[in-house]
């Protein structure tokens, strides 16, 4: 089978989530890395493409040169990765999608509810797909989880707990690191810091695993050292539209976690914890029974684990392989095939709806509120 023919915009050299991504998009050989606009500076973006291997007509100075160049092509991109700072994300997914590329947007899809439920309607009206890179849902055992779930293995869900805390932005000496500071930026990161950088991952994965929408929440924001503007800690209780009730914590000033990222889900039958630090194993507790770890890679898994695990069992999987089952969902979409596991455009602005949600219910002393957004109430 050809190759699909894939581009990037961002995650230039020193990018955090640019090799991920370059790594991911070929770890199965279903994509070549074939154009990039990689940098906000245009020289050194088309020098670094073109020492990635771009060919030089395809090595961009910017989005919208890639945009025109590409359109032009019979050999065009057939997916677009938009790995840009957040403010540029609903601009560039647009054009890109009213243009005819399907598009692998990073998260936070937009800033706006509002842009979020517009690149939903462009999406449906283009037929394009529009993916979004909660890339922790696609680790084989959190897939294994939502199987078991969805199968009734835990009985009816009453409970999900989950947190995504770290410690590394804790050192208020640093804080005025730029690497550190935009993030708690109005400017810069919108609405919301740390619930808008982390928790929102792990309020996908609730919905996630659970097979469910949150409904409602009430949130509680700190911004535990004095020149943060944004929230560096947050507490968010939530509620799911099956009756599911949900307790979220997200922390950038925990020192001593590292990435912190876990979830625990508990249901009338049993529960199941996973966590990111050790992501080959999902724990499992039936009721009255006792406590069980499922192995990725062993035998008796659900198919979506045994599909998206490719080294033998006891032999980590880590997260730029998480990344590549995202572009292994989308290259089988593109082709036709239908991966419903795979993150879309009504997620990104359900996680939008939320975060704003969470700043004004915070604002509200913890008012509950609903969490949905407009289309979808």
């Amino acid at each position: 089978m050809a190759k699909l023919n894939w581009g990037m915009i961002g995650g230039g050299e020193g990018s955090q989530i640019g090799p991920a991504h370059r790594l991911g998009a070929q770890a199965d050989g279903l994509f070549a890395f074939t154009a990039g606009a990689l940098d906000h500076r245009a020289e050194a973006g088309r020098a670094y493409a073109q020492r990635l291997g771009i060919a030089p007509d395809r090595a961009y100075g910017d989005w919208r040169e890639m945009l025109d160049g590409e359109k032009a092509r019979d050999d065009k991109v057939d997916l677009v990765t938009v790995a840009t700072p957040n403010a540029t994300h609903f601009e560039i997914t647009k054009a890109f999608l009213e243009a005819g590329f399907n598009v692998l947007c990073e998260k936070p899809m937009t800033m706006t509810v509002e842009e979020g439920e517009e690149i939903v309607r462009v999406a449906e009206k283009t037929g394009k797909i529009c993916a979004v890179n909660y890339c922790y849902s696609a680790y084989p055992m959190v897939r294994q989880a939502r199987a078991m779930v969805r199968a009734g293995e835990i009985g009816k869900v009453r409970l999900v707990v989950t947190a995504f805390s770290h410690g590394h932005h804790g050192d208020a000496t640093d804080a005025d690191n730029p690497r550190v500071r935009w993030r708690y930026d109005p400017a810069m990161a919108g609405v919301s810091g740390q619930f808008a950088d982390c928790g929102i991952h792990a309020l996908h994965m609730a919905s996630f695993i659970c097979d469910d929408e949150v409904e409602t929440l009430s949130a509680d924001f700190a911004s535990t050292i004095p020149s943060r503007e944004l929230e560096d800690d947050a507490m968010v209780n939530f509620r799911m539209s099956g009756g599911t009730v949900g307790r979220l914590w997200t922390s950038s000033v925990a020192i001593g976690r590292q990435h912190g990222f876990e979830i625990q889900v508990f249901g009338e039958t049993g529960g199941l914890k996973w966590f990111s630090e050790q992501p080959n194993q999902l724990i499992y507790t039936p009721v009255k029974g006792r406590t069980q770890i499922i192995e990725k890679g062993e035998g008796g898994l659900h198919e979506d684990a045994q599909r998206l695990s490719r080294v033998s069992i006891a032999h980590p999987e880590g997260f730029p392989l998480a990344v590549a089952n995202i572009y292994c969902d989308l290259a089988d979409a593109i082709r036709g095939e239908t991966r419903d596991g795979l993150p879309n455009a009504a997620a990104g602005v359900r996680s939008m709806a939320a975060v704003h949600t969470a700043v004004a219910s915070a604002k509200a002393g913890g008012a509950w509120m609903d969490a949905r957004p407009g289309m979808f109430r």
